[in-house]
C-alpha cells in the first residue's frame, strides 16, 4: 500500500461526475475539492481495510477494482460485491463505527481517501452533497436486495447472466465499452459472489458460448447477443442499454 498526499481536485477528475453530485456552484466545488487530502495505491491482493477495523474514512475508486468480502468465525467467506471506478466504498462502517467487510484490490488500484467526519460537516453546508450520500446508500441497499434475489431464487444460468448484464450496465453508465468485459475477478470469486461452484461458473460460460451469447478469452468476455443474455437473466433490458 502506497499513501500519497494530494492536491487532487475532484471537480476536474474524470471520475468526479460519478462519485460526487452534479450542478454544484463554483464555491461548493472549491469546498469539495478540499475533501480529498490523500490517495492510496494498492497492488493486486492488497487490503484497503479489514472487517472489524475502526471506521474513519470512505473511499472513491479512481481506477482499478476491489472486492468486499465478509468472513464468518469458522473461516468461511462470502464475496459481497465488486466495486468499479467512480464508486464509493467503506460505507458499511457508518452504522457500528467499524468496517463490516474486508476490502481487497482485484488489480492495481488507486482510491481517494475522504475523512467521513469532514464529509458529514461539509454535507451540512452543501445539501446536494448530503442528498448524494443518501442516493449512494439507497443504491447500496438496492444492490444488496438484488444480490439476495440472485442467491435465493435464480438458477446458475440466470445468476451468471444477471451478473454479466449488471456489469455491462455499470460500464455503460461510465460511458465505457459495455460489450467488452475484462473481468478482474477470478472464476472462483465470481462463484463466491453468486453462491455457485467454480465448476458451475466455467460450465455455464461454456453454455453461453454454445448459445452464441458471448465469446470468452480467459478473463475477457465479448457480449455477442445482449438481448439473449438479458433473456437468460430473466430480466428486462433497461432503455439506456438499447
Amino acid at each position: 500500500m502506497k499513501l500519497e498526499l494530494t492536491h487532487h481536485q475532484c471537480s476536474n477528475c474524470v471520475m468526479g461526475r460519478y462519485c460526487l453530485p452534479l450542478g454544484l456552484s463554483s464555491k461548493e466545488s472549491e469546498l469539495i475539492d478540499q475533501l480529498v487530502e490523500k490517495k492510496i495505491k494498492l497492488e493486486k491482493g492488497e487490503m484497503l481495510y479489514s472487517q472489524g477495523q475502526s471506521f474513519h474514512s470512505i473511499f472513491s475508486i479512481r481506477y482499478g477494482s476491489v472486492k468486499s468480502e465478509y468472513s464468518l468465525p469458522d473461516g468461511c467467506a462470502q464475496i459481497l460485491n465488486f466495486h468499479l471506478p467512480g464508486e464509493i466504498i467503506g460505507l458499511d462502517g457508518i452504522g457500528k463505527n467499524q468496517y463490516e467487510s474486508d476490502c481487497t484490490a482485484l488489480e492495481n488500484t488507486e482510491v481517494c481517501v475522504m475523512d467521513f467526519n469532514r464529509f458529514e460537516d461539509l454535507a451540512k453546508e452543501i445539501p446536494t452533497l448530503q442528498k448524494h450520500l443518501h442516493q449512494i446508500l439507497s443504491r447500496e441497499i438496492t444492490q444488496d436486495q438484488k444480490h439476495l434475489l440472485t442467491l435465493g431464487h435464480l438458477n446458475a444460468d440466470q445468476k451468471l447472466a444477471f451478473f454479466l448484464t449488471n456489469l455491462a450496465e455499470r460500464l455503460k453508465e461510465r460511458e465505457q465499452n459495455f460489450l467488452e468485459l475484462h473481468l478482474s475477478m477470478s472464476r472462483e470469486e465470481i462463484g463466491s459472489y453468486l453462491g455457485i461452484k467454480i465448476e458451475t461458473v466455467s460450465r455455464t460460460l461454456s453454455k453461453f458460448i454454445e448459445n452464441k451469447c458471448i465469446q470468452v478469452n480467459q478473463r475477457h468476455i465479448k457480449i455477442i447477443d445482449l438481448k439473449k443474455l438479458y433473456q437468460l437473466a430473466n430480466k428486462d433490458m433497461p432503455l439506456f442499454m438499447h
